[in-house]
């Protein structure tokens, strides 16, 4: 009997660790702070493409307004790009851990839901609506705490939305660049420069770790090239750049042109 009892007081203390784990958590000065699941879909033809943008607008964005998130981004590449009509980015916010573990099953008791989606939920193993699917786990920047809905007057074929993925060569220089974005003025500047950022997040869990992710928004290719030219002339991003322990701290770039859809709620 002896195991059986060491084993149960095992598992006691670890759900009474985790409990104390999510209070210390969720009374933290951090508990504001914006939750984000970016969702990458590889599609591999048009009608899969089709496929995805039936069940997004016609079923998984509803769903997701019944369950109080009513803004969700849908993106997809720009023309030209080398993923140009291979790949759909969803971007859902959460004001909490709580509010996306408790989305799954909210949306399976969802009768609507399920009637709406029951192309891409039923699909047939040899007839899926999509072919791989990459997932992104964020908590967006203490300078940064909530999305934003940038406003634009140009059509959403037009506007430009940029996703830059910054990688760091180690953990301390990579909290170095987080640091610069919330504490010396970067995410600033691009406030002040009319960049009409949507999230600043630190990935938390995803496939190339450590890294932050970001998105800045534009009404069309001209305007982004000429926000990003006012950027990097800007006095304080001069001064900002070469403060020392700031230096080093981004060893890869990823870029993502993405036009929204006309359904994106973001």
């Amino acid at each position: 009997m002896k195991p059986k009892k060491t084993i149960q007081v095992f598992y006691l203390l670890v759900i009474m660790a985790f409990t104390g784990t999510l209070l210390l958590t969720s009374c933290s000065p951090d508990s504001g702070r914006d939750i984000y699941q970016l969702k990458i879909y590889t599609i591999s033809d048009a009608e899969q493409e089709n496929r995805m943008d039936g069940y997004l607008e016609n079923a998984y964005l509803p769903a997701l307004g019944r369950a109080g998130i009513p803004h969700v981004g849908i993106f997809k590449p720009v023309k030209g790009s080398e993923t140009y009509g291979s790949q759909i980015f969803v971007l859902i916010p959460f004001h909490s851990f709580e509010q996306m573990d408790a989305l799954q099953e909210l949306l399976y008791n969802d009768d609507q839901f399920l009637e709406d989606g029951k192309d891409y939920i039923d699909a047939a193993h040899d007839n899926p609506p999509f072919e791989r699917q990459e997932n992104t786990i964020l908590k967006a920047f203490a300078g940064f705490p909530e999305f934003g809905i940038p406003e634009h007057n140009s059509p959403p074929s037009d506007q430009i939305y940029e996703l830059r993925s910054y990688h760091g060569p180690t953990e301390k220089l990579y909290e170095a660049k987080v640091e610069m974005f919330n504490d010396a003025g970067e995410i600033q500047l691009f406030v002040d420069l009319g960049f009409q950022p949507v999230f600043f997040g630190e990935v938390i869990s995803g496939p190339s770790m450590p890294n932050l992710m970001y998105m800045t928004t534009f009404s069309d290719t001209t305007s982004n090239k000429e926000h990003w030219k006012s950027f990097v002339q800007s006095p304080d991003w001069d001064v900002m750049k070469n403060i020392e322990k700031y230096k080093h701290t981004v060893s890869h770039i990823d870029r993502y042109f993405l036009h929204p859809t006309e359904y994106s709620g973001i």
